[in-house]
């Protein structure tokens, strides 16, 4: 029996926007990213499961944006946060819990001494970047232009499509790089010499990466005096535990910003570095010009740090990214067979990542298609699959949700059939989602 029913969340949808700009609180989440027949908000979750206005039953696939590693409403990890809860969550001084966190979480890092907490992603970065300017007196920022996103701050959205209200004095600070071709960043290192204070990017992506990319990157960085920063928020507890850096043989960063997945969804993220460049941040160097890191009034909330640590001791306990790959390589061999026996191999693609499989729809021509990719979650929606085009496996998928997910995949599939041949207007309800980085609305 499909899912129609989105009468509350129809009504959610028609007043939120009057009350939050965008109608979210993270513009991934907000009703332009979503078929027209999908569900406004979200009342409740368990497991890999959740529920919307209307109490329609979703497996969830993306898993609060790939920050939920061990599944919705998690029992090991609520009952450590109610315990601690109990003792209040902020001080005027900081928690001892803080000291616990930072001894557990750096246990695990090779070549970082020191750790500095923060609330979002974002802040993270930015004090990354804050502290690569201050160790090499350098002012440039090289990022690469294929990845979606870093920080909402000035020194990545101004390069983005949506820099507007960005001075263009802070947007020329920072240079795009192609990350599948490093002689990009090569050529700004010859054109900006002794000018570029770091260089950030993601380990890994569900896209193929150079097998030796790391290391170059790294290695071409430091040839050139400038600072390697290793974002690991999405491939933090995903790619290894607690993440790609501690893969053996890859090469220590100068720092790493972590965030999704590390404290199964509750707000708490962390930058990790060598101590020569995080101390610049500290407050012991008497008679040095003081570095404003991260102050942030919520950083060190109690629930949220047990959180954390709760998180850690269960990928300790369990072998959680062996379970999550095994169960993300099941889906991809599944999927894969699905759209060979129905002849989709051209118009839709899935990344071989078992950590993370993501999903692109093109069209005749080969060209990415915003109309299929939205019939596609569309249709996956209908059958009471939360999809948006990529699975993020958590501790609570079971082999039996791949199932569920594989069933509703292949059904799909032949209603996608139909939409190449008839147009995909004919059968998606509203209009195609968009981009969340585009020029105009």
């Amino acid at each position: 029996m499909f899912i129609s029913n989105f009468r509350n969340s129809d009504e959610y949808r028609s007043k939120i926007h009057d009350l939050i700009p965008g109608g979210s609180h993270t513009y991934s989440k907000g009703d332009d990213q979503w078929p027209t027949l999908a569900p406004a908000a979200i009342a409740r979750g368990k497991g890999a499961y959740v529920w919307d206005l209307d109490n329609n039953q979703f497996l969830d696939c993306s898993m609060g944006l790939s920050s939920v590693s061990l599944g919705h409403a998690y029992e090991p990890v609520l009952n450590e946060v109610r315990k601690e809860l109990e003792k209040g969550c902020n001080f005027q001084r900081p928690s001892y819990i803080e000291k616990e966190m930072s001894e557990k979480f750096l246990a695990l890092l090779p070549g970082h001494q020191m750790v500095k907490f923060a609330k979002n992603g974002s802040t993270a970065t930015t004090a990354a970047v804050k502290l690569a300017r201050a160790f090499t007196g350098r002012n440039l920022v090289a990022i690469p232009t294929d990845h979606p996103f870093y920080s909402y701050d000035d020194w990545f959205i101004g390069k983005t499509a949506c820099s507007r209200g960005v001075p263009e004095q802070v947007t020329k600070l920072s240079l795009g790089f192609d990350s599948k071709d490093l002689t990009t960043l090569a050529k700004l290192f010859a054109d900006y010499p002794k000018q570029i204070a770091a260089v950030i990017s993601e380990p890994e992506r569900v896209f193929p990466m150079d097998e030796n990319y790391l290391t170059k990157i790294i290695s071409m960085s430091h040839k050139n005096g400038a600072i390697f920063i290793q974002d690991e928020m999405v491939t933090g507890y995903k790619t290894a535990f607690p993440g790609t850096m501690t893969k053996p043989g890859s090469p220590i960063p100068d720092m790493a910003t972590w965030g999704k997945g590390i404290a199964n969804g509750f707000s708490f993220c962390a930058l990790t570095g060598k101590k020569e460049i995080m101390e610049l941040g500290g407050i012991r160097n008497e008679g040095e010009e003081k570095l404003f890191l991260i102050s942030s009034t919520h950083g060190g909330e109690t629930h949220a740090v047990r959180a954390a640590i709760a998180t850690l001791e269960e990928f300790q306990k369990h072998n959680v990214i062996a379970h999550n790959h095994k169960l993300g390589h099941s889906l991809i061999n599944t999927t894969s067979k699905i759209i060979e026996s129905k002849g989709l191999s051209k118009n839709i693609k899935v990344t071989s990542t078992d950590w993370m499989p993501a999903f692109m729809f093109l069209d005749r021509t080969g060209k990415s298609s915003d109309g299929l990719r939205t019939l596609a979650m569309q249709e996956m929606i209908k059958r009471g699959v939360l999809f948006q085009g990529i699975f993020v496996p958590c501790f609570s998928h079971t082999v039996k949700d791949v199932d569920v997910f594989t069933s509703a995949f292949s059904e799909m599939c032949d209603l996608f059939s139909n939409a190449l041949e008839k147009g995909f207007e004919s059968f998606l309800v509203g209009p195609p989602a968009k981009a969340v980085f585009r020029k105009h609305l």
